[in-house]
């Protein structure tokens, strides 16, 4: 008789070694730095935002321009172009309504892609790193309620864009409701920056102060809101 066929063994050797150290939290977390730092650099060097200010093309128009503006926006809040310069570029261009349904759609886009780079590529690595007292209990602050942290973070912006999207990736909320609360909760400022770029021409016009005034006075609600809630994470967590 012959004998039975071997079992197959796991692979093993440097090609096993190689994938694995390929797939490593550390390797993923290092190509997150290398391509969010390839969209700095092209943000810096070319300022890809000034096309949609100065460069747009005068054939694209209608609901297709709209669209094809969502799509850079979104791209362009991943390399870190401040959002306030792309929301007056779409009042500029498209007016209230129809900005506004571009800015936030691009908020949306850009925000989901920037959370999915840091849950596939930064996460693992990341929640080893939290070892801070105001990091673990924001870590903690956003995987027990991230829907209405986010939404209280996009209300009133004291923390940076892309900071919140790349923190609540690191979080366990879930990928539905961080979105949902971008999208909800940008709509008050992204509204007031994109009606004051529709009434850039008319700067002492009542609607152009009135969106002012409300940028001025989110501005400092969300220092207000920020300072509390850092001092407040400070007392809750536990020494240790």
């Amino acid at each position: 008789m012959f004998d039975p066929v071997p079992a197959a063994r796991p692979a093993s050797g440097p090609a096993l070694r190689l994938s694995r150290a390929l797939l490593s939290p550390w390797s993923r977390l290092s190509l997150l730095v290398v391509v969010l730092l390839g969209a700095a650099t092209t943000m810096l060097l070319f300022e890809p935002q000034r096309l949609l200010a100065s460069g747009w093309p005068p054939e694209l128009t209608g609901g297709a321009a709209a669209m094809v503006f969502g799509l850079a926006y979104g791209a362009l809040t991943v390399a870190f172009v401040p959002r306030p310069l792309l929301n007056i570029a779409a009042g500029a261009l498209f007016g209230a309504q129809t900005g506004l349904a571009a800015a936030l759609a691009g908020t949306v886009l850009g925000a989901g892609v920037s959370f999915m780079l840091g849950r596939v590529l930064g996460q693992d690595a990341l929640r080893t790193l939290l070892r801070g007292r105001l990091l673990t209990a924001a870590d903690g602050v956003l995987s027990r309620h991230g829907f209405r942290s986010v939404l209280a973070l996009r209300l009133f912006p004291g923390v940076p864009f892309a900071a919140a999207n790349y923190c609540a990736a690191t979080s366990r909320m879930g990928a539905p409701p961080f979105l949902l609360a971008t999208g909800l909760g940008s709509i008050p400022n992204t509204a007031a920056y994109v009606i004051a770029g529709s009434e850039a021409a008319s700067p002492t016009s009542p609607v152009f102060l009135a969106a002012m005034g409300f940028i001025v006075l989110s501005g400092l609600g969300g220092a207000l809101v920020a300072w509390r809630r850092r001092h407040r994470l400070g007392r809750d967590t536990p020494e240790g």
